[in-house]
């Protein structure tokens, strides 16, 4: 891992979007949610982030697929590059394949395990969510704010 609070850069898969991110953990998490399986093609391998910065917004697409969740890809390759929460409280999940060195991050969470299919299996252990627990994590956490 870099050194604490130095960004890391990426780009989707056609080079349309160039982006920078300070991950907040030396770490990735995988969704199994439906619809982040659906969007990305398997589970959604992401990096909790800050200070996300893009060089061109034009090449962005953006999706609301919930009410508090947002969905950003490359309006030209179509790569699914960032979850973030739709209230600008600044939470972004980038995606870890993304990055320029994705072999930096320690595979260390699961979430939405019960909606995982029984079609596949990671190894290891690892802290292991529900959809209940997760969406408590974020929606929850900006109940208790207001």
């Amino acid at each position: 891992m870099p050194a604490a609070g130095e960004p890391l850069s990426g780009q989707c898969l056609c080079g349309a979007v160039a982006f920078t991110a300070r991950p907040l953990k030396p770490e990735m998490d995988v969704c199994h949610c439906g619809m982040c399986r659906r969007w990305s093609g398997g589970v959604f391998m992401a990096v909790p982030c800050t200070d996300v910065s893009v060089a061109d917004d034009a090449a962005l697409g953006v999706y609301a697929s919930s009410e508090w969740g947002e969905r950003v890809f490359c309006r030209t390759c179509g790569a699914s590059l960032f979850w973030r929460m739709r209230d600008g409280s600044g939470h972004v999940a980038v995606s870890m394949p993304a990055f320029e060195n994705s072999e930096l991050f320690v595979f260390a969470e699961e979430i939405f395990i019960d909606d995982k299919p029984s079609t596949y299996e990671f190894a290891g252990e690892r802290r292991r969510l529900t959809g209940a627990e997760t969406q408590d994590q974020f929606v929850g956490s900006q109940e208790k704010a207001e």
